[in-house]
């Protein structure tokens, strides 16, 4: 079966959330979108954890279901800031749990090393390495995931506070690492070039439910059947992980270098140029992904392992309805072509990947190009930077091919 999942989301009690983020808006708008699995988020939060058994029900194979029957998984995402070779380190972490007993254990761990109800994703000042061998000892079914693994101030590889590969980061606890979340501004294109023999999964960080955040980014999975077991047995091994949905890297808050408060930003080879120095505050740049991967590939522009899996590069499709007809993404014009697209083809992954062109002309002539275009990874985006989201240009001409993919 195949399963589209996003397994990275938040509860409305991590910062900087919507206030109405919850169990059944994930369910309603995970439909939408056109995802089959979710993470629950932040489940050693105790408020959440409420909300949670009360909303899910676990079956046998470890996956949480509403009454209605959409799957959720128990995943959460915790903070960590420590010491390492000489650098203040900060690293995002998921951890994902193979049943309720699993997830009381990891929440007891957790709240032995910290306060879990001031925010959805704790902070901790414990190692990568010391947390993965604490949770291993616990049980070895539970996984651990760099999440975000670019972006600079808290991704494994970050500028600002990662480390130049897996090993340095997790030393003998590297092996029990299985895959790295690539995050906006990556993409698998860019992070195969690390030569680290790790899979790579895409989810969207969802700070709320609408689907231009929600289902953004999620991992492609070809399985038996729905379980924890056959999940992480695909994300550990590769066999049944079948590619990945990404925003173009360009997309993203931190491709770019730049600075935010300057309105400035500047492609790796300008800021060589610029020696780092930003031209407006003349203090150093934000350095964002593109500079990042030049600086730790061990492989060239193109380079492509053996075992690469597909996939697309896709803006959301409110963020197209927008551009196009030059309407707020949020606005009520936006929602309304939004909705009779979902209620004339189902969801929204299906119009992105499979709708066939002179069915996308015949439901909005206008947009068909861009989607089009965009299904081909072939759209213009100005880059985004220090925090700033990449914008849509304009589209280039469409190919005749229809539904190419990264293959």
């Amino acid at each position: 079966m195949r399963v589209i999942a996003d397994l990275q989301v938040h509860s409305k009690y991590a910062r900087a959330t919507s206030k109405d983020l919850s169990i059944e808006n994930l369910e309603k708008y995970g439909r939408i979108k056109g995802l089959d699995l979710i993470g629950t988020g932040d489940f050693q939060h105790p408020l959440h954890r409420k909300e949670i058994d009360a909303a899910l029900t676990e079956d046998d194979k470890g996956i949480l279901r509403t009454k209605t029957g959409f799957p959720f998984l128990w995943q959460t995402e915790v903070s960590l800031m420590f010491s390492q070779g000489g650098k203040r380190r900060a690293v995002h972490l998921l951890i994902f749990a193979p049943n309720t007993k699993m997830a009381d254990k990891i929440t007891d761990y957790l709240g032995s090393k910290g306060r879990l109800d001031y925010d959805g994703r704790p902070i901790f000042g414990i190692t990568c390495r010391d947390l993965v061998r604490d949770l291993k000892k616990i049980d070895d079914k539970i996984e651990i995931i760099p999440a975000h693994c670019m972006t600079p101030y808290f991704g494994v590889f970050g500028s600002k506070s990662g480390f130049d590969s897996l090993q340095e980061c997790f030393l003998d606890m590297t092996d029990k690492i299985y895959a790295v979340e690539s995050g906006l501004s990556a993409d698998p294109g860019m992070l195969w070039r690390f030569k680290e023999n790790i899979n790579i999964v895409s989810f969207s960080d969802a700070h709320s439910f609408w689907p231009f955040r929600l289902g953004r980014e999620a991992t492609l999975f070809d399985i038996p059947e729905l379980s924890y077991e056959n999940i992480i047995g695909a994300i550990r091994t590769g066999n049944g992980l079948w590619g990945t949905i990404e925003t173009p890297p360009s997309y993203g808050k931190y491709h770019w270098d730049g600075h935010r408060d300057c309105n400035f930003s500047s492609s790796p080879e300008e800021t060589k140029k610029l020696k780092g120095i930003c031209p407006v505050c003349h203090k150093p740049l934000i350095i964002g992904v593109d500079y990042r991967v030049e600086e730790i590939a061990k492989g060239p522009a193109g380079y492509r392992p053996k075992n690469a899996k597909m996939y697309y590069d896709l803006v959301p499709l409110q963020e197209l309805i927008s551009f196009v007809y030059k309407t707020p993404m949020a606005g009520k014009k936006c929602w309304e072509i939004y909705n009779g697209l979902i209620d004339r083809f189902g969801n929204e992954l299906k119009i992105m990947t499979d709708v066939e062109r002179n069915e996308l002309a015949r439901a909005d002539p206008k947009l068909v190009d861009i989607i089009i275009v965009n299904r081909e990874g072939k759209l213009k985006i100005k880059p985004g930077y220090d925090g700033v989201y990449g914008q849509i240009e304009e589209s280039s001409k469409s190919k005749k091919e229809e539904g190419q993919k990264h293959l």
